[in-house]
């Protein structure tokens, strides 16, 4: 009787591992269908594909095929130019911004560069569906320099008013961040609304290991219309920017960099709305136009912007209580639309 009691024990030990076993490879295999869709979904096929030096694989994917573009007229470029009021592209001559894939080759005509999602990408933050997105604390309330709180922000602006456009020139640099779930950037942000109903148009240079995988300064722009709760996201990671360059890819590291005491480096943006379609336009390097939000992702901001702000991000952690330091230097400019 003993003997058959341990037996029945042990087969009941081994039928316990052999089904946290299924469990566990049906877990796996649950996610891996889930990558692979993802991946399916962010990478298209493409006419060329360029291997770059820091790891990027850029696709040249035909434009009409561009993963943004399902029932969606593309608009090739805008309808108006605005003219300038500002003396400080006029002082300066500043060299263009180029990225790393540069090296390495061009995408042809009637192609845009979208950087190529790798397995290794979605698997870095907390869960697949947060890839490439922002959470709702990603609003800038306040100028503060607070030691004590994980996310920071230095912010200049105007408010209450009605805005169709804004420009400035970003000093570049390469910022050290401690570990990847903390970032640093400079940007620019077009904003209309409040909490739930917060729509923003955002672009400039950021480094963020968690989203990269490296700390190089990279070229992004984000977008979202309620207050980063479940719409939005960087670059071309969901429907959203429509890229029309063949020349720059959002999301590519750049190799123009200032340096301490030597060259100083500027990424010049100029976002504004188009009135004849009500998209809004981003441009850099003084001629480069790069591609647009369409106006109908928005509610409030399909009309005006409310707001427009100029400044730097961060997330610090405190590792080892060293503190993340937010760089930039900026010049403003006024543009008339």
């Amino acid at each position: 009787m003993m003997r058959m009691t341990g037996f029945i024990v042990a087969l009941m030990v081994t039928a316990a591992i052999f089904v946290i076993c299924v469990d566990g490879n049906e877990f796996f295999d649950r996610r891996e269908i889930k990558v692979l869709r993802h991946l399916k979904r962010f990478n298209k096929p493409a006419v060329k594909s360029i291997k770059s030096e820091d790891g990027d694989v850029i696709d040249c994917v035909p434009a009409l095929d561009h993963p943004l573009l399902k029932n969606h007229t593309i608009q090739m470029r805008p309808s108006f130019y605005p003219v300038s009021d500002s003396t400080y592209t006029k002082r300066e001559a500043k060299a263009a911004i180029t990225q790393v894939w540069h090296k390495t080759g061009e995408c042809p005509k009637s192609t845009v560069p979208i950087r190529r999602t790798k397995k290794e990408d979605l698997l870095r933050p907390k869960s697949i569906g947060s890839f490439g997105r922002k959470s709702h604390q990603s609003i800038p309330r306040t100028t503060t320099f607070d030691p004590t709180l994980g996310h920071q922000y230095v912010l200049m602006g105007v408010r209450n008013g009605k805005f169709y456009g804004t420009e400035a020139a970003i000093n570049l640099w390469k910022p050290n961040v401690q570990i990847p779930k903390e970032y640093s950037l400079t940007q620019t942000w077009v904003v209309s609304g409040n909490g739930s109903s917060l729509n923003t148009i955002e672009a400039g240079w950021q480094v963020y290991p968690e989203l990269y995988d490296d700390n190089n300064p990279r070229f992004f722009v984000y977008w979202t219309r309620d207050g980063y709760r479940k719409t939005g996201c960087y670059n071309l990671l969901c429907s959203g920017f429509v890229q029309t360059s063949n020349r720059y890819t959002v999301g590519g590291s750049i190799t123009t960099i200032s340096r301490y005491r030597g060259t100083q480096y500027d990424l010049s943006i100029l976002i504004w709305k188009d009135q004849k379609t009500g998209n809004w336009w981003l441009r850099v390097n003084e001629k480069d136009v790069i591609g647009y939000w369409p106006g109908s992702l928005f509610s409030s901001l399909g009309r005006e912007a409310t707001r427009v702000e100029w400044g730097g991000e961060i997330i610090n952690s405190r590792t080892g209580g060293r503190h993340n330091h937010i760089y930039g230097k900026w010049a403003f400019c006024r543009r008339r639309f």
